[in-house]
């Protein structure tokens, strides 16, 4: 997403009165036959249509290679640059003889991969040494649209109790290292080793927030702002409040309805500050708390009701998370899509489920890998 494409959505949406939306998916490069990670990036990129290469880049493994759509108004123009762009990058990735996942960690045991050479990442290493998590960490960013920084922190304060229903219908990454770690999202077990991921704190304004990334970078936490690895934070590039919380998800459909929800999240936590609504303040361990048993759950099990502290099923939350933002979804022209896209969800489970599925009728990872990159492709 380049600046001009970034200033002109942000001029639609203050046309038509919707929000626009981006999509970032992070992938996990692998050998077709063993299933593990390799560090292939280098051979990808060389592969990738020169005319698509502008929304492809390495990320920080050399196993790792991430994708950004352009943002849009309309969920169809997501779901076709997100399918022109996962198709082309497994085509590019067979072309370099491996293949592409889109899971949050790599299911098979094998060497870690290097991390790609780059003096911000060598620092990386040299203050942070060990919590290079596994054979890449993948996972997916919303971008949406806000008028402007202050707004967009009081959005941060709406959304963040809501976050971890988000998590759980994201967990994609059960497997790691050959076994069942018991978990839906591995990735955010071993993700959270980063001393700045963590639940977005409350914030009483913009200057809060800047007061603490440079708290945060002086206690040496962060290397600089692009290093704030909160659940949900404003853009450092765009006009944007960027919710990064999930695993990358297998399919487009299930990417498109994490879009289609996240926008409408925002939409109703603006319609919220508009009428002078406060946010709900959850406590941080609390929010901890849920976070964790989303990732540990997923959509398959029990989640926290942040709004009581009492232990629900996941699916009855997020159903109540959806009718909470029917307004927002009707007013984009989304609710029919979601619709559609949960009852799918619904049939076919998260994407640690599906994992969990094949494995236990076959017994085999390679059977897995396979699987994913078969959804990947779509």
């Amino acid at each position: 997403m380049t600046g001009q494409v970034a200033e002109a959505a942000s001029e639609m949406a203050a046309a038509t009165g919707l929000l626009t939306v981006g999509v970032e998916e992070e992938f996990l490069l692998v050998d077709p036959h063993t299933g593990a990670a390799v560090p292939a990036v280098d051979l990808v990129m060389e592969q990738v249509p020169a005319e698509l290469r502008g929304q492809v880049e390495r990320e920080f493994q050399t196993s790792q290679i991430e994708i950004g759509s352009p943002p849009g108004l309309e969920l169809s123009s997501i779901r076709h640059s997100l399918g022109v762009l996962r198709r082309a990058l497994s085509d590019a990735a067979e072309r370099a003889g491996v293949r592409l996942l889109a899971i949050g960690t790599g299911p098979v045991d094998g060497p870690v991969p290097p991390v790609v050479d780059k003096p911000r990442f060598d620092r990386m290493i040299e203050r942070f040494r060990l919590l290079v998590p596994g054979p890449g960490n993948n996972g997916m960013h919303v971008h949406v649209g806000v008028p402007d920084p202050e707004t967009g922190v009081q959005v941060l304060n709406h959304v963040r109790p809501w976050l971890p229903m988000l998590h759980a219908m994201t967990t994609n990454s059960p497997f790691s290292r050959g076994e069942d770690t018991g978990y839906a999202s591995w990735r955010s077990v071993e993700w959270e080793r980063w001393p700045s991921v963590a639940p977005t704190p409350y914030l009483e304004s913009h200057e809060h927030y800047q007061r603490l990334i440079r708290q945060l970078i002086s206690s040496g936490v962060m290397l600089d702002e692009g290093m704030l690895y909160w659940y949900a934070r404003l853009s450092a590039k765009y006009p944007t409040v960027e919710l990064r919380i999930g695993d990358v998800c297998p399919s487009v459909d299930d990417a498109v309805l994490v879009a289609a929800l996240v926008r409408a999240l925002v939409a109703t936590a603006m319609a919220d500050v508009e009428a002078g609504r406060p946010a709900l303040r959850t406590d941080h361990h609390l929010l901890v708390g849920a976070h964790w048993r989303a990732a540990h759950d997923g959509l398959e099990g029990d989640a926290v009701d942040v709004t009581t502290g009492e232990v629900r099923p996941a699916w009855e939350l997020l159903d109540r998370l959806v009718e909470r933002l029917r307004p927002a979804l009707e007013q984009h022209g989304d609710w029919a899509d979601v619709t559609d896209l949960l009852g799918g969800l619904r049939r076919h489970g998260s994407g640690a489920a599906r994992q969990r599925a094949v494995y236990e009728r076959t017994g085999r990872l390679t059977d897995v890998v396979q699987d994913v990159a078969r959804q990947t492709r779509g």
